[in-house]
């Protein structure tokens, strides 16, 4: 690829400062450009663009102001809207799973913090756009080439726009469609929300033209949209457009739902624009690693480069590699305050610990063979508790939940023992639980209740020798800051960086491979071509280490692809989209109930999970659409509601 494209609100600024003599700057000075001026030359029209791309987020996620966010790259992940990750910091604002969403109370899905996703800033971005495209064509062209660049900037812009609508659509459904300029102030009287229908077809129609006028990834700069970026896009598009959700599993309303296109028309639309990434056709794209089979007996070096392979599609920090189809970059010092280092870090090493993997999807991380994780494999019956002795774990070592599990594991979860940075109180390791000053030997013989019932009296009655782990919410460093169940996140967060101090510099990665691969899963299994679908998964699967998964029943190999796609996104926010496409959201929020893990002196370890924080959550069936705020109707009484919503 060709040099990086680095966006930013000083882009005109740098853009006019770099303009020749001879040119524009001669004659205005830098801050009385108007929108006609821009579009008098095609680099100050190119920096426009850059606008548009600065704003495809909405704005950041640290003020109103702001682009410091990055897409899904925020302090708050959208993975804590789901069944994966809780917000320690702010959990109320997350009202989808709190049960009080309402046009009056939107939590994060009323701020900047979900900017990306919201009606208001894409709106802005969209009338940016329109701008673009209605002033691009009457750009003078200097030299030969001039036209080239100026489609190559209208593929840009059509994608950007597609991107932004594709968001609003999977948040609201229906939505106000528009193609021309409009100021933000103006009169809205005359606007109406679109039909599903028609909102995909609209979106269908900018992405066709992305596709159609955008090159391949060696022939434009890092972060500039692509064919590849535009076709991702529309398999994203279509993929989310074949939920259950939108065909008779909710609401029967035209904002919600789709009546001109069938569910089976548009799983064969997704399964082509897959296929055709998948091929080559826009680009060559390949999964980071290969998908080779793995190692029938996995030793410790093929689990650790397993995971390091998996992890390194999260810490790119220049040129992409190529399972990338699009994403954004930037570094330390541009401005952008991204440090989600510090945001999701442990407490220990002073960082604000944010957003806990939850405890029932980090035991749907397999073994390293294959086979599913068991947690009550050692004591049948018993899904809270288990209990380590030292002899045990010598004989069998996975006794401990966290040995012995697949290669992503390593790479997405920090779990109590788990290597991290340098701390010499902690020999470098993730410190979760709690060291108690007594031996196993006085409870050994009791059985499973009593022990449980005199093990808490001892938690409950002394202080003495009981020594909460750095990284608790006891510990000795920024406490308050602690993981509330047991566990932090640890994709994207790069290893040699210290959050306390320092900002990432990794890419946010959008689009990529694996996505699309899985979205032709999905496709093909729904499509009842079970054998074709289970290929593509057991790509993604050979990729991290782990054998094929073999079945002929549908409802099996959907379960089988499920499963697959929220450990492959897990914590990138995919979740939000496929537990409401699915109308599974119901059924997989529950409240937080954190895993304890306890150490004796000497060397037993027992864990547990029979407690249940005081967060209470619950998915309305209104939440599976966010409404429109109640500021936004009461500007344009004549919008529609979201269904469920007054």
């Amino acid at each position: 690829m060709k040099n990086t494209l680095g966006y930013s609100f000083m882009m005109l600024t740098l853009l006019f400062a770099a303009t020749s003599c001879e040119d524009v700057l001669d004659k205005q000075a830098v801050d009385s450009f108007t929108e006609e001026s821009v579009f008098q030359d095609i680099n100050l029209t190119e920096a426009y663009l850059g606008k548009c791309y600065d704003f495809i987020g909405g704005k950041g996620g640290w003020s109103n102001t702001s682009n410091s966010g990055t897409l899904g790259l925020r302090e708050d992940l959208l993975a804590s809207a789901t069944d994966e990750c809780l917000c320690i910091h702010r959990p109320g604002a997350y009202t989808n799973i709190k049960g009080t969403m309402s046009p009056d109370q939107l939590g994060h899905f009323g701020n900047n913090r979900f900017a990306w996703i919201r009606w208001e800033p894409m709106y802005e971005n969209i009338k940016n756009v329109n701008v673009f495209l209605a002033n691009i064509d009457e750009v003078p062209e200097k030299v030969a080439t001039d036209a080239a660049w100026k489609e190559r900037m209208k593929g840009e812009a059509y994608f950007i726009r597609a991107f932004n609508y594709t968001n609003l659509m999977r948040s609201y459904g229906g939505v106000v469609l528009t193609d021309t300029p409009y100021e933000l102030g103006g009169d809205f009287s005359t606007q109406t929300r679109s039909s599903l229908d028609e909102t995909l077809d609209f979106i269908l129609a900018d992405v066709d033209k992305a596709i159609q006028m955008l090159p391949e990834k060696d022939d434009i700069e890092l972060g500039r949209a692509t064919k590849g970026a535009a076709a991702a896009l529309k398999s994203r598009l279509l993929s989310w457009s074949t939920g259950e959700l939108m065909h008779g599993g909710g609401s029967s309303d035209p904002l919600v739902s789709f009546s001109s296109h069938s569910r089976e028309s548009l799983l064969q639309d997704a399964k082509t624009i897959a296929k055709a990434i998948m091929d080559g056709t826009y680009g060559l794209y390949a999964l980071t690693g290969g998908t080779a089979d793995p190692p029938a007996v996995m030793t410790d070096a093929d689990l650790a480069a397993y995971a390091d392979n998996f992890a390194s599609i999260f810490l790119q920090t220049g040129d992409w590699n190529d399972e990338v189809l699009w994403g954004i970059n930037h570094n330390q010092a541009d401005g952008n305050r991204i440090r989600q280092n510090q945001w999701w870090g442990p407490c220990g090493y002073h960082n604000w610990g944010n957003n806990n993997p939850l405890e029932p999807v980090v035991r749907k991380f397999e073994m390293k063979d294959g086979s599913a994780f068991d947690w009550d494999k050692y004591n049948p019956g018993d899904e809270n508790f288990r209990t380590a002795t030292t002899a045990e774990l010598e004989a069998d070592p996975e006794i401990n939940p966290y040995v012995g599990r697949e290669p992503r594991f390593y790479a997405t979860i920090l779990y109590d023992g788990a290597p991290w940075q340098a701390r010499a109180e902690t020999n470098g390791k993730v410190q979760t639980s709690y060291m108690l000053g007594t031996s196993m030997s006085s409870y050994v013989g009791l059985d499973q209740e009593t022990f449980n019932t005199n093990i808490s009296a001892y938690i409950n009655s002394t202080t003495e020798g009981y020594t909460p782990g750095y990284d608790t919410r006891q510990g000795l460093i920024e406490a308050w800051n602690g993981t509330k169940n047991g566990y932090y996140l640890k994709k994207y967060m790069e290893p040699d960086i210290v959050g306390q101090f320092y900002q990432n510099r990794n890419a946010w990665i959008e689009f990529r491979l694996a996505e699309v691969i899985l979205d032709y899963a999905e496709a093909c299994i729904e499509l009842n071509e079970v054998e074709e679908g289970m290929r593509a998964v057991n790509m993604i699967r050979n990729r991290a280490g782990l054998p094929d998964r073999v079945t002929a029943d549908q409802a099996e190999a959907r379960d089988f692809y499920r499963h697959e796609r929220q450990i492959e996104f897990f914590g990138e926010g995919d979740r939000y989209y496929t537990m409401r496409k699915w109308m599974v959201a119901q059924d997989v929020i529950e409240d937080v109930h954190p895993i304890s893990i306890y150490h004796f002196t000497d060397g037993t370890i027992w864990f547990y999970d029979e407690q249940t924080i005081p967060d209470a959550r619950e998915m309305n069936a209104n939440a599976y659409w966010q409404p429109l705020s109640r500021d936004e109707i009461n500007k344009a009484p004549q919008l529609q509601q979201t269904p469920g919503y007054n």
